[in-house]
């Protein structure tokens, strides 16, 4: 088979997602530099009229200073046929907003420990640039709660459990399986929460439901682990940055996880696990803040869920596999 060398498709997927980076910045920077091009463009003024035969001269006038009024009259004339000012860019009032949003975002964490920083609890929340992505993936993934709990944690269950035999047992064996969690949960946020997103232009964000029916509020957490919001139209679309980022975390494993687990299949299937335990991550984001309020009487969503009843429902009024409109 063409993937019978684990190690050459891994470097093929690690080339890959470079050229993806690349891509994407060159296009982030043609953007800018199309509208800058536009703005500029409109700025201009109006192309000077080809020049015409002089108009015969009036008769000369005995010269008179015009009254104040008549001056006045025609600097006002003049100030009204002037071109409108230029509308200014939202842009800026966008980024701000979004920087905002994020800020409260970065401050969440469920049972008060645990980051919970890629969930946002606005309806209709500003989109994320390029760079606030990969700010968010980063924060998300070197968050020393990562490097002293979840991370040491899981490592260790690992371990009891037998997990990549390979790497054997005792400190050695427990000091592998640590940075094969650290390593596929950093290749995981960076590439499924910040490079493709910014390449595909989706948000990697979970947007909380908390409304409707139980049932209603099961299906929309497990179906945003395939589809998201894009984001300009605002539309759900099939979630590309999600399950490409796994696959691609996946194939990153290759270089570090023991022989015989290596290959295309191993890649294929922990890439498609990991997406189906992306669920159960998304259910707990989904129904956190109600576990709170009724045990611990605290409202993660500082008073958004009142003030989220009063607005549109953002699944247009069904679960996303029904109705993908914002």
């Amino acid at each position: 088979m063409i993937f019978c060398s684990p190690r050459i498709f891994s470097c093929v997927l690690a080339g890959l997602t470079a050229v993806c980076f690349t891509a994407a910045v060159s296009a982030q920077t043609l953007e800018q530099r199309s509208e800058s091009a536009k703005v500029a463009a409109v700025a201009l003024p109006d192309a000077p009229q080809p020049d015409q035969a002089p108009a015969p001269a009036p008769a000369q006038q005995p010269s008179s200073t015009p009254p104040a009024s008549s001056a006045s009259s025609a600097s006002t004339g003049a100030a009204q046929n002037a071109p409108p000012a230029l509308p200014q860019s939202t842009d800026k009032t966008r980024e701000a907003l979004a920087e905002e949003q994020l800020k409260q975002q970065q401050t969440q964490r469920l049972m008060g420990v645990i980051p919970n920083f890629n969930t946002s609890y606005v309806y209709g929340a500003a989109s994320l640039t390029s760079g606030q992505k990969f700010r968010l993936a980063l924060r998300s993934a070197t968050d020393p709660v990562q490097f002293l709990g979840v991370t040491p944690f899981v490592a260790l269950i690992g371990q009891a459990n037998a997990d990549h035999y390979g790497y054997g047992g005792g400190l050695t064996g427990y000091a592998k399986r640590y940075g094969q969690t650290f390593a596929d949960n950093f290749d995981g946020t960076i590439l499924g929460n910040a490079l493709f997103p910014s390449i595909f232009r989706q948000d990697p964000r979970y947007f909380r439901l908390g409304r409707g029916s139980t049932k209603r509020r099961l299906l929309y957490a497990l179906g945003t682990n395939l589809l998201t919001r894009h984001d300009v139209t605002g539309r759900w679309e099939p979630n590309y940055s999600n399950v490409l980022g796994n696959l691609a975390s996946g194939g990153i494993s290759n270089l570090y996880l023991p022989k015989d687990e290596r290959g295309f299949g191993s890649t294929i299937s922990g890439g498609l696990t990991v997406t189906a335990e992306g669920g159960i991550g998304s259910l707990f984001q989904e129904f956190w803040p109600d576990i709170s309020r009724h045990f611990f009487h605290k409202d993660p969503t500082n008073g958004m869920d009142a003030i989220n009843r009063m607005k549109p429902d953002p699944s247009g009024g069904g679960n996303p596999f029904s109705n993908r409109n914002k």
